[in-house]
């Protein structure tokens, strides 16, 4: 989990610091990194509606690049830009540049940004070496429908980009309610979880001020085993998960 400083509007920064997080998973051999929600521009920035890419496109390109060069597996979260919608999306990259999978946000809480991301459509797998590997994106774990939509697809392995945000006073307590959410959504999905948060601060809309703290959560739900990120720090942490083949 690649729990790492996104600054929102800082797309360059942003890459520096995503790149510097791949090369200490690769040092101890890291075969997925996972990282948060809208990565590069910041969830609820909409300036992201003039400055995302498609995908693909120049933003994913770069991390296909990324994923090729230190032959790695990379899923992260990525503003998406589609003629004139905007979605909250997230892609999974294999260890030789190929997105896998695309994941568009469907619980998108469009009463915090005017306008509003678009609202994806459904939840997919696909197989990879690892064996079967969903992907959905934050507020979409807390819907059972969505819950119950990818347990029927039987993943081994469901990867969530988070934005787990809340007032700076009601850090740290606020990681416990990530940590019941990802041992809720393990259990229902049936899989482990693994669910990285940012470190950072909305800039913008009714949630401004709000504070992204860290406290990334991975829970195998049949070992009953997790692991946690730093509170309010950047972390990198290592977890080893039995999958399917």
């Amino acid at each position: 989990m690649a729990q790492i400083i996104c600054i929102d509007g800082d797309r360059a920064g942003n890459l520096v610091r995503i790149e510097n997080a791949i090369v200490k998973a690769k040092e101890k051999d890291a075969e997925i990194i996972v990282f948060p929600e809208s990565c590069l521009l910041g969830w609820l920035n909409p300036d992201a509606f003039n400055r995302a890419c498609t995908i693909p496109g120049k933003d994913s390109d770069f991390i296909c690049q990324l994923a090729k060069k230190y032959k790695i597996n990379i899923c992260i979260g990525l503003d998406e830009k589609d003629g004139d919608k905007l979605y909250d999306a997230a892609i999974l990259v294999d260890d030789n540049g190929n997105i896998l999978l695309k994941h568009r946000k469907i619980n998108v809480l469009p009463e915090l940004m005017t306008p509003p991301y678009s609202i994806g459509d459904g939840v997919q797998t696909v197989k990879t070496k690892f064996g079967t590997i969903g992907i959905m994106i934050c507020a979409d774990s807390f819907m059972e429908n969505l819950l119950d939509s990818m347990r029927s697809k039987k993943p081994d392995l469901l990867l969530i980009p988070y934005g787990w945000a809340a007032a700076e006073n009601e850090w740290p307590a606020h990681g416990e309610e990530l940590i019941k959410v990802v041992k809720k959504a393990s259990a229902a999905v049936n899989c482990p979880v693994v669910g990285t948060n940012l470190i950072g601060q909305i800039s913008h809309g009714p949630w401004t001020g709000q504070i992204f703290g860290g406290q990334s959560v991975a829970y195998d739900n049949k070992k009953d085993h997790s692991a946690i990120g730093k509170d309010r720090e950047k972390d990198i942490v290592f977890i080893t998960i039995d999958v399917n083949n």
